[in-house]
Formats: structure tokens, sequence, C-alpha cells
């Protein structure tokens, strides 16, 4: 596995392989240029039996422990830079209709995962991880300004944890 330095994409390559999805990492370090226009590139590119193939972006999180009836509004946190958005549908255009464009949210649970809302769960390098995936048409449809400054955007926490959903569902 490559990028083991970044365990949330190390995770998420993990729960790949033991679902037996067929994949391809993409290397980060090299940007790619179309027409003079540096593209920020995508993590993973996902095949599917169904179609479309997935163009994936995975974002790392914590996940707050929800026991003893704490809430926390570090739960769903969903944020992703404009050149996020931008970037991918731009690679969305460039692979064309058969690939679809994802964000993943690449949660490291910070409690026991049966205090998780998540039914799976995946265990990796002694910590519980649980993904959540959205399209990029829903998710810009819905994403407002989070920090002008830092040019991020997130969805509502409530919005993102109905519209979410497990990758398998895409595949």
């Amino acid at each position: 596995m490559a990028r083991r330095s970044v365990h949330y994409e190390a995770a998420f390559e993990s729960y790949l392989r033991a679902k037996g999805w067929p994949y391809v990492l993409v290397d980060e370090a090299k940007k790619a240029i179309f027409a003079d226009v540096s593209i920020k590139s995508f993590d993973f590119l996902v095949y599917s039996d169904s179609e479309p193939n997935l163009l994936v972006d995975v974002k790392g999180r914590k996940f707050p422990d929800s026991g003893r009836g704490r809430r926390s509004s570090r739960a769903w946190e969903n944020w992703v830079t404009r050149e996020d958005i931008d970037s991918l549908q731009e690679w969305e255009n460039i692979f064309g209709p058969e690939f679809m464009a994802v964000v993943v949210f690449a949660y490291w649970l910070q409690g026991p995962p049966q205090r998780a809302p998540f039914e799976d769960v995946h265990f990796f390098r002694k910590r519980h991880y649980a993904f959540r995936a959205i399209g990029l048409r829903d998710y810009a449809a819905s994403v407002r300004p989070r920090s002008p400054k830092w040019q991020t955007l997130s969805m509502p926490s409530e919005v993102f944890a109905r519209q979410a959903r497990d990758l398998a569902t895409f595949l």
C-alpha cells in the first residue's frame, strides 16, 4: 500500500482490498497538467461492475465519541476546499460519462464503534474507521462557504448525514 503516512488513505485502501473491489491508487505527487492548467489529483480510481467507475477523493476526519449522550458539533464534519470541488469536476469531464466523481469521508472513530452511527466499520492499524461517500454533484449542490479565507466549503451536518452513504451503493 502506498502513502502509508496518511493513515486515512491507507485505511481506505485497506478497506478496498478487504472488500475485493478493484482500484488504482493515484500518485498525488505528480499533478496533471492539461492545457497549461494544473489540476489537483484525486486519490483512487475504483472500478464498478455496473458503472460508472469512481474517481475518489478521500478526506480524513475524526468522528467524536457519542457515548453518555454526548453530542458534538464535529460529528459529520465534511469540509473540502474549493479546489477539491473544481478539480474533481474537471476530472469527471476529462474521464467522461463512464466515470463519476465521489468524495469519501474517512472517519477515524474516537470511541468504541458500537457507539458510532455506522453499520460498516473497518479496523486498521489498531483504529476503527467508517467511510461515507457522496457524489460530487450532490455534494456541490448543498455546500456553503465555511471559510472564505481558506476557500473551504461544507454541507450542513444534518443534510450530509442523510445524503452520504456507504461506498458499496455506488458500486
